[in-house]
């Protein structure tokens, strides 16, 4: 079931923002598994011993670390400031 929002979703909302990084996140965590899975069980099917597919899977895997560390910690979702109304 898709979340539901209770107003116009818009780039500028603070919530609106940290729920779409974080589905992003989800999205990027379901790909490297299925391609990662993918990738690890054709070389067990092929009895391949090259070094190919524990670098993609390192490389991946610490990209995927980055991300998660920026969505989670780094990432500020507080409102903008051009969004914000100058004092009348």
């Amino acid at each position: 079931m898709p979340p539901r929002w209770s107003r116009k979703p818009d780039r500028n909302d603070p919530d609106y923002r940290k729920l779409d990084d974080r589905m992003n996140f989800a999205l990027h965590v379901a790909i490297f598994a299925a391609i990662n899975s993918g990738l690890w069980f054709f070389r067990v099917l092929h009895s391949q011993e090259g070094q190919a597919t524990v670098w993609i899977t390192t490389g991946w895997l610490l990209v995927l670390l980055a991300h998660a560390v920026f969505i989670f910690a780094i990432a500020d979702y507080s409102p903008s400031s051009s969004s914000t109304q100058p004092p009348s």
